[in-house]
Formats: C-alpha cells, structure tokens, sequence
C-alpha cells in the first residue's frame, strides 16, 4: 500500500538524514536507500542530504528543515522547542528484546589484559563528547557509583573529543586510552559489516537501557504528513522489497515511542555524577 501526502500538505522542501548510524559506507548506502524507499511511499519529494564525521551533529540538529533525522535523544529532550518524534528504531539483535532502546557498550582493545571493568581504573578512559549521551553521559552515570564508593578519581586521566565510536576504537587500538564508550547499535553495525575494525575492541560492561536516538522532524510537519511518514516506517517491517535493507541494518521495524519518556535523559545530563574529567 502506498501511502501519500497530499502535496498541498507537505509543506516546503525539507530533508532526511541518517548520519548518526551511517557505521560504514555501505550501512550509510542502505540507510540513504531505506529512506529514500520510506519518502518515496510516502510520496514526500525530500532531500536526501550527506553530513559526514567529522561535521558537527550539533549543527545539523539545529536545521530548521528536517524532516526526518536521526538526533541524539539528550538533546531532543533539551531542546526548548521540542522537534516531533517521527519514531525511532528497533534493533533486531536478541538484547534490545524488540524495544526502541540502546546502550553504551564499555570496550578495551582486544588484547587488554583487563577481565572486568574494576581492572581499568587507574588508567585512561575516553570518550566521545561531554554533551554525548551514549558517548559522554551514559558513561560517567555508569562509573559514578564507583567514583563515590572509592571516594577519589577512578582515573588518571581523561582524554575527551573523540567524536564517534570510530574515534574511540582507533584511539584504543593507538594505545591512547585504555577504556571507552561505544554506543551499542552502532557497535552492533560495526561487528556486522566492519568485523576486521570492530574486532580491535572487546565489551567489558554495558550500561543500563535508554531509549534509543529517535527520527524526527524540526520542521513543523501537517498531520496528514506525519501520518503518512509514520505509516511508510511502519511498513518496512512487513514489505518485502525492504527485508534485505532491514536485515543489513540489523532492524526489526520502526516505534512510535511517548518523546516523554525521552525526558529523564536531560535529567541525567544534570545530574549529581561527577564530570568526566574528574571521574
């Protein structure tokens, strides 16, 4: 069934972006053609637009003009002017038990000598960016309960702005830190299709679930519109055309969470954990 919004309803020209789960060249191809397949059943004419590392997400996410964008859930639920929650994605690997949840994955390189996470503290551990919250906040949340049962730095030091989980994992396999954070799904999409890169690094722990980064819009979208483009990402889990992309990109469909259950993360991010660079 396709599904159209009238044109008349849809608005100025917006676009669509993936960035933040576009692992590899090739997941970035199959995010860009799935997309591109859900605009189109839509019959929503958008810009499929590129927005590469190591540009700032933070810019794109200030846009006006999206129309369906991948956006950090912390600063969705900051943002002032709340951006419509179009729906956010269900991983399709056994951990995520077909919810619209992710996690922060603490990795070592491969060859650590380190068993369990307690067995890092007194070296370096890095991460992608303070305001990151798979990368940044989920991180020093988790290492807060043994920052206050030590009573003193865990660390020796902290080594920050490594961008994204290709960040982290070249600068453990360089020696430079010796733990960091990868966000799960992404690390998920890594292991599938860049196993040689990806198999530089090991989980040692993984923190607690939190909704995963949700698609949505910063563009004022009508409610026919909305309608329609949820109803095309409802049906990428059932049209056949679509089940190879899905299965590459380790997806099992498309919800269409509460944006409130997004807002304890703002919480999080102002919380009494202590920052980074004195964890």
């Amino acid at each position: 069934m396709v599904h159209a919004a009238n044109s008349s309803h849809a608005g100025r020209a917006l676009v669509a972006n993936a960035r933040m789960y576009s692992a590899t060249p090739a997941v970035k191809a199959d995010w860009k053609a799935l997309l591109a397949w859900v605009l189109a059943r839509a019959g929503l004419p958008w810009e499929l637009i590129d927005y590469d590392a190591p540009a700032p997400l933070s810019v794109l996410w200030a846009r006006d003009d999206l129309g369906l964008a991948m956006m950090c859930g912390l600063p969705f639920a900051q943002r002032g002017e709340r951006p419509t929650l179009v729906a956010a994605p269900l991983p399709s690997p056994t951990r995520y038990g077909s919810k619209p949840v992710y996690f922060t994955d603490i990795v070592v390189r491969a060859d650590a000598p380190y068993r369990k996470l307690e067995d890092t503290f007194g070296g370096v551990i890095g991460y992608t960016l303070a305001d990151s919250m798979s990368g940044g906040v989920a991180l020093r949340h988790h290492l807060a309960p043994y920052r206050q049962a030590k009573g003193s730095r865990l660390y020796r030091k902290a080594v920050g702005e490594l961008i994204n989980a290709r960040g982290v994992i070249t600068a453990l396999a360089e020696g430079r830190i010796d733990a960091g954070p990868l966000d799960s799904y992404y690390h998920d999409l890594l292991k599938a299709h860049d196993p040689a890169f990806a198999g530089q690094v090991r989980t040692l722990a993984s923190t607690a679930a939190l909704p995963i980064p949700p698609l949505v819009a910063t563009a004022g979208l009508p409610a026919e519109t909305l309608q329609c483009l949820r109803a095309a990402l409802q049906d990428t889990s059932t049209t056949a055309e679509v089940a190879p992309l899905m299965q590459r990109l380790l997806l099992a469909g498309f919800a269409f969470p509460d944006p409130e259950g997004y807002m304890p993360l703002a919480a999080m991010d102002g919380g009494p954990a202590p920052a980074l660079d004195d964890i």
